[in-house]
């Protein structure tokens, strides 16, 4: 039994398998994936992109290949990258053969759609070949029509039938290293079409709600779906499709992942909305706050409250805490405990000053442990 089973989210089981260098499934951390939004014909573009991406800490990053010229440049792209590129290619499975050659790390296409079954077949060999994964993506926006005769219109069955239909041509080209997407813009379709697939297969699951809206609505979608999904054990990577820049796309899947305790990167911020209680502007302070410690990757908390009410409370269960007082004086609080007093003055410099050497205390301290397990 666990302290808090209230917490405890029980992963189901899947196999692993290998996105690069990067685990996908089994007992690996869920993985943070984004798309890039330039030409991927244009490299220089493509690449400054990919790189503000894995700042903001992405896993694995796709980059659509709906040309040869984009497939040309992806050589270039995959040198550069930092991180597993995974090629998008729909329809054209050449582009597929030559994403492959060109050192993508996964191919996400719909068999279905590539054309006949050698045409898989030469896919197949080109990713075996080139040690590539495959995602198989379906979409609610882009079922077959067959199954859209069958059913009336996109629902959980059809999308699963497609998925396993997939599945079944890979397996017959006895292809293995697969995961599976079953995304849909209606958040209930999607996370219905996720539980009825993971009771059928045991590969990975790549979540996502797609085509789910801008940043506000967006992340509300994403959050509501991956993150109930998560939450009954299900996903093993996840994609939020925001009509946003992709670094956004990443920053807003780690919060689902640190707000259900799978996966802590960074600064995990706790604060109140404000009211007239508050002791300085907490929203200013808070926006400020998230910007200038996007830079900390250590997992820590940091508590940010306008007053004394929740304040002191709060603080007690974060490494860092502040809670407005009166005059402009406010009270920090180090590991739970009131330490020392602020003025409004250098307020948000002190506070990212405490992060900061917090941030190298932990870095430390797990350095020390690690030499001392050797």
């Amino acid at each position: 039994m666990s302290i808090r089973p209230w917490r405890d989210i029980h992963r189901r089981h899947s196999r692993q398998i290998m996105v690069g260098a990067v685990p996908v499934g089994g007992d690996a951390p869920v993985t943070v994936q984004t798309m890039t939004n330039t030409p991927t014909s244009d490299p220089v573009a493509t690449i400054d992109q990919i790189r503000r991406c894995e700042e903001a800490g992405a896993d694995i990053i796709r980059v659509s290949c709906p040309d040869v010229e984009s497939t040309a440049a992806l050589r270039q792209i995959t040198r550069a990258a930092r991180v597993p590129i995974v090629a998008d290619i729909h329809f054209h499975y050449k582009r597929a053969l030559e994403a492959a050659d060109a050192g993508a790390a996964c191919l996400r296409i719909n068999p279905g759609n590539i054309g006949s079954s050698e045409r898989v077949a030469e896919v197949v060999r080109a990713a075996k070949a080139n040690g590539c994964a495959i995602r198989i993506g379906v979409n609610g926006g882009s079922l077959e029509k067959h199954l859209l005769e069958k059913y009336g219109e996109p629902c959980p069955d059809a999308l699963v039938e497609s998925a396993l239909d997939h599945i079944k041509l890979l397996q017959d080209h006895d292809f293995h290293e697969y995961k599976v997407a079953v995304k849909a813009s209606d958040l209930f379709l999607a996370v219905a079409a996720y539980q009825q697939l993971a009771e059928q297969v045991d590969c990975p699951l790549h979540l996502g709600i797609t085509e789910a809206g801008g940043f506000v609505g967006g992340t509300v979608k994403s959050a509501i779906g991956i993150g109930s999904l998560l939450w009954y054990g299900i996903g093993d990577t996840i994609r939020v499709s925001l009509s946003a820049e992709p670094e956004e796309e990443v920053r807003v899947g780690f919060e689902i992942l640190k707000a259900l305790g799978i996966r802590n990167r960074g600064v995990r911020v706790v604060s109140c909305p404000s009211c007239a209680r508050q002791g300085f502007d907490v929203i200013r302070t808070v926006s400020v706050l998230e910007e200038r410690l996007q830079h900390i990757r250590t997992p820590m908390s940091l508590s940010v409250l306008g007053c004394v009410v929740n304040g002191p409370g709060e603080a007690r269960e974060t490494d860092i805490g502040i809670t407005g007082g009166g005059n402009g004086r406010h009270m920090v609080y180090l590991s739970g405990v009131t330490d020392h007093h602020v003025q409004d003055e250098g307020m948000i410099d002190h506070i990212v000053a405490l992060v900061e050497a917090k941030a190298a205390e932990i870095e430390a301290a797990s350095e020390r442990a690690a030499i001392a397990a050797e």
